[in-house]
């Protein structure tokens, strides 16, 4: 197995999207999330992290050791299985095996930690109990994603649309068209910080250099093959990560976030296009023990 990854990471990215519904929100009818009083757009990490796992399923197509966990149309307890199926046992003979093995548990844990990619780098709470009581553990992962905010308030717009596909024999005597709607966002440049953590890869997943330039990976081209109609044009415009000369991280993160600014260009009160926005990371307040890299 390849070596944990021994130095504490942060990032911030940035991308943006244009005409376009970033994360519907289905309690409000799918209208791109906000918060209510400021009017940021919200995109949750959920939605993210998505993306991420999309990506690698992508690129990796299932090899052995990049598999994804949680994935469309895949039962987590066909993948839990698989854990019990290679240590021999199943949910019967579970609790007398583990009463005979005391390092069952993480052996169970480990399997899908090395077999699952997402499960290495976001962890996973590997517990059912439908049908057959399974049980693989719950891992906390190195990588860790905030949610996503605008930079600038963003104002939905609800676009009404017409379509000549009519759903009903009856209504196709009666009309030749229908109406319907969609959100967009005119324009949103988005803001998420994240974290990878060295010392929980050591201790519990593994999580090594080959997955950390993956995630990089991932996160930069996170959007190139998710377009659709509601987002036809987002984009990751810029990956910028701090990393620490140690396990344990030589600054708090917060102070690193605070180096990066992204800022209205002189003149612009709605902007438009990533071109209206200057992005600055002030190199020179980083402590001692961090440097950083653009990516983008």
């Amino acid at each position: 197995m390849p070596e944990p990854i021994q130095n504490r990471y942060e990032f911030v990215i940035l991308f943006d999207v244009e005409n376009g519904n970033p994360n519907g929100d289905p309690d409000a009818g799918n209208m791109p999330r906000i918060d209510p009083e400021t009017n940021l757009g919200i995109i949750t990490d959920v939605c993210l992290k998505r993306k991420i796992r999309n990506y690698v399923q992508t690129v990796k197509e299932d090899a052995p050791g990049w598999r994804i966990y949680i994935k469309d149309n895949v039962p987590l307890n066909r993948s839990d299985l698989e854990a019990y199926a290679y240590l021999g046992v199943d949910d019967k003979s579970i609790k007398e095996a583990k009463k005979k093995d005391e390092r069952l548990d993480e052996k169970i844990r480990d399997f899908m930690c090395q077999n699952f990619y997402d499960i290495r780098t976001f962890g996973a709470v590997m517990t059912t109990f439908v049908k057959a009581a399974l049980n693989c553990g719950q891992v906390r992962g190195p990588v860790q994603l905030g949610f996503a905010r605008s930079v600038d308030p963003v104002l939905p717009q609800e676009v009404t649309i017409t379509r000549v596909a009519i759903t009903t024999e009856a209504d196709a005597e009666k009309k030749g068209t229908e109406m319907g709607r969609k959100y967009i966002i005119p324009y949103g440049l988005y803001r998420c910080e994240g974290y990878v953590s060295a010392n929980l890869a050591r201790k519990t997943t593994g999580f090594s250099e080959g997955d950390l330039q993956l995630l990089w990976q991932a996160i930069l081209n996170m959007f190139e093959h998710d377009h659709s109609a509601a987002r036809g044009k987002m984009a990751v415009r810029e990956l910028i990560v701090f990393r620490h000369d140690s396990e344990l991280g030589n600054a708090p993160a917060y102070k690193l976030f605070e180096t990066v600014r992204a800022e209205l260009k002189e003149g612009i009160s709605a902007p438009r296009g990533y071109q209206d926005y200057t992005v600055t990371v002030d190199e020179q307040a980083l402590p001692t023990g961090v440097s950083c890299t653009r990516m983008g």
